[in-house]
């Protein structure tokens, strides 16, 4: 059982990805008929969509599995106030068909659930039927304020069906996304940042600089001054002075002399 659920959901996600249209595909039934995919006029209600965001909460039907994918964003980045794209995937196990009513999601924080940071529209569909046996992949359009900050949101979708007039819901993803900026390839923080690495990098330049000069003046030696045919160090014959030896060097210059 865990090996054909494992086979269904990879088979259902390279259908996801590779799909840019809403397709049924009628699953092989036990009196072996043959696999048959159609295209479904799904037709989705924009105007209605507002409507619906108070629905109450159903429960899980029995039989029904989803998942769902980001095509091309691997890396789950949405650009706030732009149009994101998520498609998701329903099979229907249960013994009678069943009608997509609405999709919908929620950012949340990450660290409680309990604190909204934005409903996202609802996505209404007037022919979003899936019959039993069968799987169909559904298209989620949102798009997150272009007020909300960048960085890490958690994001809960739900898809609602009805089965038999009995409503019913399954959370299709809950997990993280990234929010990122629209339009400039830097953002004010990103600026600050830069701005503040090259300062850093300047500072550290100076004191480099005057590292290696205060150790070049510390190296320099003492000027040296000519005594008679030798060379004493400056230094030397200032602490010397008055002793045997210079009084030494002194008589010895004069004999010369």
């Amino acid at each position: 059982m865990a090996s054909f659920n494992t086979v269904w959901i990879f088979s259902l996600a390279l259908l996801l990805i590779a799909s840019p249209f809403l397709q049924v595909v009628r699953c092989k039934s036990e009196s072996s008929e043959a696999v048959e995919t159609t295209e479904s006029d799904i037709g989705i209600v924009g105007d209605d969509a507002q409507d619906f965001d108070g629905v109450g909460t159903f429960s899980a039907a029995p039989g029904i599995d989803t998942i769902s994918v980001f095509p091309k964003n691997i890396a789950k980045l949405v650009t706030a106030g732009e149009d994101t794209e998520l498609l998701v995937g329903v099979k229907n196990d249960g013994e009678s068909g069943l009608n997509v009513v609405a999709i919908k999601a929620s950012i949340h924080l990450p660290v409680d659930h309990r604190l909204y940071v934005q409903n996202l529209t609802a996505q209404v569909f007037n022919n979003g039927s899936v019959p039993a046996s069968a799987q169909a992949t559904f298209p989620y359009i949102f798009a997150v304020s272009k007020f909300l900050q960048p960085g890490s949101f958690d994001l809960v979708g739900t898809i609602i069906y009805e089965i038999d007039e009995h409503p019913y819901q399954s959370t299709f993803f809950n997990g993280t996304i990234e929010v990122v900026e629209s339009g400039g390839f830097l953002s004010i923080e990103s600026v600050f940042l830069v701005t503040l690495g090259a300062s850093l990098l300047v500072l550290l330049g100076l004191w480099i600089q005057g590292q290696v000069q205060n150790l070049s003046k510390k190296s320099k030696r003492a000027p040296k001054v000519e005594v008679g045919t030798r060379s004493i160090d400056a230094s030397t014959d200032e602490w010397l002075q008055g002793t045997a030896y210079t009084q030494s060097l002194s008589s010895k210059s004069k004999k010369k002399k």
